[in-house]
């Protein structure tokens, strides 16, 4: 039997090879069995119309089983293949669209299992398809989808298509660290009744959230600032100049609550002098972006007047322009610059002061020198009319006056600069107390006092500077003889009790009453004067022996009964217990030495002064050179070979200082002793001294005995 054939007009292929396909009857009449159309099948008329179709064919048999016929059926399926068509269309199209999306996407079947998944979701959470697809969303990479409110959320979007928005998970990924993702989700239903799908969106928001953090956390301590600041801030509308803000410290600062100055220009809240000057400021400021004052008056709305800085600067602000102003209360501040300008200016006067007082007291120096020297050398002639002796011993205690005065002047800027410095060493207190009664004694004997002086048998040693101890006992006994009158009686005495050296120095004089005796130690005191009787003196000598006691870490103290009865200053100094033995050998070295003769250079610009302690050390025996210039200095140096130089500092030209320094580098006179004989007594001139060279620096003027006893003293370490 011939299987039936399609219409003539008609044949029918495949769709995609466009290949003939075989008849399905003649595959039923051959099997037996029914047969259909293989897929994507075309029925083409000659025409050329094209038809989907979808066909089958069944055998028919006869009664006794044999294939008989066949019924072939027809079914024109177009619609249905376009349809179809149209829905793979649109997949492929929202395939494409989710491939291209720049966040990572999911797609979920209602079994929450992975269908698909973009590639930036690949990418971004650098995994492969194979450990993607068809897994259980919980179940990708370390669990991390695998959250309750996650799970919770999901099962809404399947249950009631309630979509997920804006959920954030902040997790750390396996293979990208710690991250904050943002997920969006929403069900979509498929056609033709197949499975459900749900969308899921995956966005990283990190640097978002971080960016977002920043920000605020910088608001917040821009906002801890503004509230905190001890400045006052001011926010300004840029257009108008009027107050939009202000931080509490501004209330403190002129006086107006923040709601006060709300709306205000800063003319009206006591900034600028006026109007006029408050918008010419405005207007520089809209001009340059900034302007600043150092010192702006300021009057609070109470009235108080200040200083203060005021800076102003333009700035953007949310894309609008405001101006904020700084104002910082100045007025202590200015108060001290002031009072620096101040101290500059009287530091700079007290350094002059002491440039006149060092030069001053040089120039008096000399000639007291000269006139002390020749005094000295008059006190060893004999045969002496009485009338020259008279006048020699008024010379000889005007002068010592004279040099009193001096000295007190240049300790005055000692004791206010606390430039005194100590040379310390092992001494015997009683013989420093009888140097310094020998001192004191002209104005003693001037006033014809009676002196009692008592001191130990056995040594109190010491550990002091000579010559300050010494200018202590001086001190306290010329004070004592200007407050004593004509006649009076004076006591001295030294002892040891305990630890301590007790010195004492008492008198019949005038007294103190109460209400001085606190300040009698004082800088610059001095007891009542009258106009009969004028006691001398700069008021310095008390202020001095405080200073130099506390100094050698002892005390002073005085006593008074009143007025008319009298005064006791008492000091304690602490006791060595065991010298070094160096001031036990210096009596026994100037027996020694005091009748020995020594080669001397004297050299000294000022012929008086040169000549004068020439012929003191010719009548102690010395063989002496004179040189009164730095390079005559030299070349009679070289000459001479001298043991000793008394070399005056300042000298013209050349100055003493590199006179030492030439000295001591020639080679047959570097061993030479050096002794600085100047005007220039202060710890500046002593150290500089020191450093040049020399062994030893004096004063003038120079007493005779203690230049013998330090000419001793060279010697006999020579």
């Amino acid at each position: 039997m011939r299987p039936p054939a399609y219409p003539s007009t008609q044949s029918s292929r495949n769709e995609e090879t466009r290949q003939t396909v075989e008849n399905p009857a003649t595959r039923a009449l051959r099997e037996g069995l029914v047969a259909g159309l293989a897929n994507h099948t075309l029925l083409i008329a000659k025409d050329g119309t094209e038809r989907a179709i979808d066909d089958s064919a069944a055998p028919i048999r006869n009664a006794n089983g044999e294939v008989a016929g066949v019924v072939l059926v027809f079914r024109d399926i177009t619609q249905r293949r376009q349809q179809e068509q149209s829905i793979q269309d649109s997949l492929n199209y929202a395939e494409s669209v989710i491939a291209t999306l720049r966040e990572p996407f999911l797609v979920l079947d209602d079994n929450l299992k992975v269908k698909t998944a973009n590639h930036r979701f690949y990418e971004a959470f650098k995994v492969s398809p194979e450990e993607t697809e068809s897994q259980f969303v919980y179940d990708l990479g370390n669990r991390q989808w695998d959250i309750p409110e996650l799970r919770r959320l999901l099962r809404e979007v399947l249950s009631n298509h309630h979509p997920i928005h804006d959920f954030e998970i902040d997790h750390t990924f396996p293979t990208i660290g710690r991250r904050i993702m943002r997920l969006n989700a929403g069900r979509f239903e498929s056609v033709n009744h197949g499975p459900h799908l749900i969308l899921l969106a995956i966005e990283d928001i990190t640097e978002r959230k971080h960016a977002e953090d920043a920000v605020r956390e910088s608001e917040i301590r821009y906002r801890r600032l503004f509230e905190s600041a001890r400045d006052g801030i001011l926010i300004l509308d840029a257009t108008t100049g009027k107050v939009t803000d202000a931080n509490p410290y501004i209330e403190e600062l002129l006086g107006y609550a923040a709601h006060e100055l709300s709306g205000k220009e800063l003319w009206q809240v006591g900034l600028f002098q006026d109007i006029d000057e408050s918008k010419a400021a405005f207007q520089q400021l809209q001009e340059q972006g900034y302007i600043r004052y150092h010192h702006l008056p300021l009057e609070s709305k109470g009235g108080q007047r200040r200083e203060v800085e005021f800076v102003s600067n333009l700035y953007q602000e949310d894309h609008r322009t405001v101006i904020q102003c700084n104002i910082r209360d100045m007025t202590e501040r200015a108060q001290l610059e002031r009072a620096t300008a101040q101290a500059e200016a009287l530091a700079d006067l007290h350094r002059r002061k002491d440039e006149f007082l060092a030069m001053i007291s040089h120039e008096l120096r000399n000639p007291l020198a000269a006139i002390t020297n020749a005094v000295q050398i008059l006190d060893l002639q004999k045969d002496e009319h009485p009338i020259q002796e008279k006048a020699r011993t008024i010379i000889r205690r005007q002068a010592g006056n004279l040099v009193v005065l001096v000295n007190d002047l240049l300790e005055v800027s000692r004791i206010l600069s606390g430039r005194i410095q100590l040379h310390q060493e092992d001494l015997d207190a009683r013989g420093i107390a009888q140097q310094a009664v020998e001192t004191a004694r002209p104005l003693i004997d001037q006033n014809k006092h009676e002196l009692t002086v008592s001191l130990p048998p056995e040594p109190v040693w010491l550990h002091a500077d000579a010559l300050r101890f010494e200018e202590v006992i001086v001190n306290l006994v010329n004070n004592a003889a200007k407050y004593t009158p004509e006649g009076g009686h004076i006591w001295l005495s030294i002892q040891q009790e305990g630890d301590e050296m007790v010195l004492r120095v008492r008198d019949s004089g005038i007294g103190i009453a109460p209400d001085s005796l606190p300040h009698i130690f004082e800088l610059f005191t001095q007891a009542p004067r009258s106009l009969d009787r004028s006691q001398g003196g700069l008021g310095i000598g008390l202020a001095v022996v405080r200073k130099l006691v506390e100094m050698h870490g002892g005390t002073v103290e005085a006593q008074s009964v009143g007025l008319g009865k009298g005064t006791e200053f008492t000091v304690r100094l602490p006791v060595l217990r065991s010298p070094t033995g160096r001031s036990q050998t210096l009596s026994k070295e100037r027996d020694e030495h005091s009748g020995a003769g020594w080669r001397v250079l004297v050299v000294d610009d000022n012929v008086d002064s040169a000549d004068s302690i020439a012929m003191l050390l010719q009548v102690s025996g010395h063989d002496v050179r004179v040189a009164y210039s730095g390079p005559d200095a030299l070349e009679r140096a070289a000459e001479y070979q001298p043991d000793i130089v008394l070399l005056d500092i300042g000298l013209p030209g050349m100055d003493g200082y590199e006179v030492a320094r030439r000295l001591r580098a020639h080679t047959q006179l570097e061993k030479v002793k050096l002794i600085a004989v100047t005007g220039y007594g202060q710890d500046a001139d002593r150290l500089q001294s020191q450093e040049a060279g020399f062994d030893y620096h004096l004063v003038k003027p120079v007493d005779a005995q203690k230049l013998q006893d330090l000419l001793v003293e060279l010697m006999a370490q020579k």
